[in-house]
């Protein structure tokens, strides 16, 4: 077995992956994280398989220079727009004459909320226990040594377009990685963002990426809801490119370095001389005009979100508020106008690495939005590794926090 985990957050503009590995003193030391342009890739499908083979290559190769060995152990982070959420119920008799539950009931009762008609061209990517229920009695988390004769369980199917899965994973193979496990990308962002006590009390992690937008809803440690929308911070560089005719990358420039999410607050006298982006073009712009823009379409980004909250009861009330990740998330501003579109306090993530040994020029680099999905691929590859003899990887009650948080 590798002894390094590999998280890979394939997008429409970056690829972004980081490198940990495991070490006999027990806890896992994050060694890398960077990202790579990429290209062949649309909204988290592959467009063109070439073009995105090379550009998996490319950060392969640098992993490889970590460890020739650790592009065999990757964790890749799926999830189009087409992902869909189903709700599953399974129920078994408790086996036991003596009425007393045991992991085989669990296991019995999971596998029968798995057994949903299948749909045609369809992968399962996850199966999450929401609760379990002893004979009528709900909002039990783990039944093992209860009493009881009818064990239920409440489950979360995440399932994906299986062509779309196979093409991006055939992409990482022909790009010489192999993949150990896929991972719905809402899923890593939220394990390496959101801490135990807003899921707790009620929260919505929102990753706006460069071609789409995810939300994960969480309240009372359990996952309510998880969604993708075909929309991201790259409908804001488009918008802006032709607003002020500009190219692309001077639009993404001026998106992050002169641009704002609330046009209001931006003095509308105030000019950009476009020599400062791009020393071939003439001309200014008003910053409040490019404001303007940013705010309409990242407005729209919120009504998505907002609706979605609506249709699950949630809008406006989850107490933990939201919290803004992905590349989308350092727009200036944006924080202020979140909280306007969501009715919701919010703020910006960056990755928990507490669980991880780290250099301290990491420990900077790491402190960024971005990175929030491609670390929680690299954590919960960490959660599903096997402990080798003698060593010890994983945390205390793994298996059971495993069946109560991720089914595979």
């Amino acid at each position: 077995m590798s002894n390094y985990i590999v998280g890979l957050d394939i997008g429409s503009q970056n690829i972004k992956a980081a490198v940990a590995e495991l070490r006999k003193d027990g806890k896992p030391y994050l060694i890398r994280v960077f990202k790579s342009p990429s290209e062949g890739i649309r909204k988290g499908t592959i467009a063109e398989v070439g073009e995105a083979t090379r550009s998996i290559s490319h950060v392969l190769s640098e992993v490889k220079k970590i460890s020739k060995s650790a592009i065999k152990n990757i964790y890749l982070g799926v999830g189009s727009h087409d992902s869909k959420v189903l709700f599953s119920k399974g129920v078994a008799a408790v086996s036991r004459a003596n009425s007393e539950i045991y992991k085989d009931d669990i296991d019995r009762v999971i596998e029968a909320s798995r057994a949903i008609k299948d749909i045609n061209n369809r992968m399962m990517l996850h199966l999450i226990t929401q609760e379990f229920i002893v004979d009528g009695v709900g909002d039990i988390r783990d039944p093992i040594g209860m009493i009881g004769n009818r064990l239920e369980v409440n489950s979360l199917i995440i399932d994906a377009f299986e062509p779309a899965i196979k093409n991006i994973t055939r992409c990482v193979e022909i790009a010489g990685g192999d993949v150990a496990g896929l991972i719905f990308s809402p899923l890593a962002s939220s394990r390496s963002v959101l801490t135990k006590n807003q899921k707790e009390l009620g929260v919505v992690l929102i990753d706006i990426g460069f071609g789409k937008t995810s939300i994960s809803v969480y309240e009372e440690n359990k996952l309510l809801h998880t969604a993708i929308f075909p929309v991201g911070s790259g409908n804001v560089t488009n918008d802006l490119a032709i607003g002020v005719k500009s190219s692309i990358v001077a639009a993404e420039m001026i998106k992050f370095s002169f641009g704002s999410a609330l046009a209001k607050d931006v003095p509308s006298r105030e000019m950009i001389d476009f020599k400062k982006i791009d020393p071939a073009a003439r001309g200014t712009v008003s910053r409040r005009f490019i404001a303007e823009i940013i705010e309409m379409r990242l407005a729209e980004i919120f009504e998505f979100v907002n609706n979605e909250l609506k249709r699950i009861g949630r809008s406006g009330q989850l107490p933990a508020g939201a919290v803004l990740v992905g590349a989308g998330a350092k727009i200036p501003a944006i924080v202020d106008l979140a909280k306007q579109e969501l009715g919701l306090s919010v703020q910006v993530g960056v990755p928990d690495v507490s669980g991880f040994n780290l250099g301290a020029e990491l420990s900077v680099q790491i402190e960024d939005p971005e990175f929030a999905c491609v670390v929680g691929l690299v954590g919960m590859g960490l959660d599903k590794t096997e402990v080798p003899a003698g060593q010890s990887f994983l945390p205390r009650n793994f298996f059971r926090n495993l069946l109560k948080y991720f089914m595979p």
